[in-house]
C-alpha cells in the first residue's frame, strides 16, 4: 500500500485538516511547525482554537488566521438547554474574534447566508439570516428611535450559481460597494471528514470562506483581501462523503469488537449481532482491537492505516460515481435548530442590548 496515492479528503473544518496533519507526522517530536492548538471547556462547551501561520496553511491547505470549533452537540439530542448555553458561547467567541480583528461596537456589519435555499443540507445560511436582527434601515430612516446598545446590521442571502445564473461573489462585491459595510459575517453549511462531526459542530474564522467548498464546488473567495473589510466565516459541517462513512463504519465495527471481546473474553464465534450487547456509551480509542486481532475480525482492511484505508475505499467508490454526499435523515430539524442557533449567537454578539435568555422560546 506504500505507493498508493493519497485522496484529497473534504473537510472544511481547521481542527481536521491539524488532525490530517498530526497523523501523517505522527513520528516527529516537537508539535507541528505553523499550528497551534489549545482545547478549552466553556459552560461545559468544548472549544478547540486552532491558529495557522503561513507555514502551516502550506501544511493544511487552510488560510493563515484563527479557528474557532465549538461542539454543539445539543442541536442532535434537541437539548434547547445545552442549545441555549451553545448559543451563548458561540456569541462570546464572535464578540472576541471581532474584536481581535480591530472591529468595534458600532461598525456597520453585513450578515451573508451563503447556500441553496431549495436544498436542505445546504440552506443553513438562508435560513439564518431570515433571524437576523436587522437594523440599518432604522438608522438611516428613524435614527432617533434606535435604543442604545445597537449597531447597523444588514442581511442578505444571494444564492447559488445554478440558481442565479451569476456568480456569488459578483453579486456580494456589488452589495458591499452600495451598502459599504465595515466588516462582514458570512454564514455557510460546510463538509466534515467525521460522521461524528455533522450537525454539531459550528466553526468560526476570520480567514473568509469558498461558497459552495462543501461540495467540492468552490466559487471565488470571499475575504478582507477580496472584499476590502474583515470577512469572518460560521460554518457548519451538514454533509460527508460515502468514503467517509464507510471509513468511520469499519472503525466503529472494530472497537465495537474490541470492547465486545475485552468485556466478554469470547471467542471471535460468539461475536455475532445476535450476542452484540448495544448501549449509548460512546467508542474510544481504548476499544480499538490489536492488529492481530483486527486482522482476525476483518482481515487485510482491518490492519490498514486510517489514509491507507480511505485510498482503499475512494479507489472502490470513486471510478463508479458511488462516492456520493450524504446527510442524515433527521436533516430538516437538525437545520432548523441548528439555524436558530446561530442566528441567536450573531445576534447576541453584534447587539450588546441582544442575549440569548429567549432561547427556549422557538419551537419546530
Amino acid at each position: 500500500m506504500e505507493n498508493r496515492k493519497m485522496p484529497q479528503v473534504r473537510t472544511d473544518l481547521a481542527v481536521e485538516a491539524r488532525d490530517m496533519v498530526v497523523e501523517r507526522e505522527e513520528n516527529r517530536s516537537g508539535g507541528i511547525k505553523g499550528i497551534t492548538s489549545k482545547e478549552r471547556v466553556v459552560d461545559d462547551i468544548k472549544i478547540t482554537d486552532v491558529v495557522i501561520d503561513e507555514q502551516g496553511a502550506t501544511l493544511t491547505g487552510k488560510k493563515a488566521g484563527t479557528y474557532v470549533t465549538i461542539y454543539a452537540d445539543g442541536v442532535k439530542r434537541q437539548d434547547t438547554k445545552s442549545q441555549k448555553k451553545a448559543a451563548s458561547v458561540l456569541a462570546k467567541e464572535l464578540e472576541q474574534l471581532l474584536e481581535i480583528n480591530g472591529i468595534t461596537k458600532e461598525a456597520k456589519g453585513l450578515i451573508v447566508g451563503l447556500g441553496n435555499w431549495n436544498v436542505t443540507p445546504d440552506a443553513l445560511g438562508p435560513m439564518t439570516t431570515d433571524k437576523i436582527l436587522v437594523t440599518s434601515h432604522l438608522f438611516q430612516l428613524d435614527y432617533e428611535t434606535v435604543a442604545e446598545g445597537y449597531r447597523p446590521v444588514g442581511a442578505v442571502s444571494p444564492g447559488v450559481m445554478g440558481v442565479t445564473g451569476i456568480e456569488t461573489s459578483n453579486i456580494i462585491f456589488g452589495i458591499v460597494e452600495q451598502f459599504e459595510p465595515e466588516f462582514i459575517i458570512a454564514v455557510d453549511a460546510l463538509a466534515s471528514r467525521s460522521v461524528e462531526r455533522i450537525n454539531e459542530t459550528i466553526q468560526l474564522s476570520d480567514t473568509g470562506i469558498h461558497p459552495g467548498s462543501g461540495v467540492g464546488n468552490k466559487r471565488k473567495e470571499l475575504s478582507k483581501e477580496t472584499l476590502g473589510v474583515p470577512t469572518l466565516a460560521i460554518g457548519v459541517p451538514t454533509v460527508v462523503d460515502a468514503v467517509t462513512i464507510a471509513s468511520d463504519t469499519i472503525d466503529y465495527l472494530l472497537k465495537h469488537l474490541g470492547r465486545e471481546w475485552n468485556e466478554k473474553n469470547r471467542p471471535s464465534k460468539s461475536l455475532t449481532p445476535g450476542n452484540f450487547s448495544f448501549g449509548s456509551k460512546k467508542f474510544t480509542e481504548a476499544d480499538l482491537p490489536s492488529e492481530e486481532q483486527r486482522h482476525t475480525f476483518l482481515g487485510l482492511v482491518g490492519t490498514l492505516s486510517e489514509e491507507e484505508k480511505r485510498s482503499l475505499i475512494s479507489d472502490v467508490l470513486t471510478p463508479i460515481g458511488q462516492n456520493m454526499m450524504v446527510t442524515p435523515k433527521e436533516v430538516d430539524g437538525f437545520m432548523i435548530d441548528m439555524a436558530h442557533l446561530v442566528a441567536s449567537g450573531i445576534n447576541a454578539a453584534l447587539h450588546e442590548t441582544v442575549d440569548v435568555s429567549n432561547f427556549s422560546s422557538y419551537t419546530r
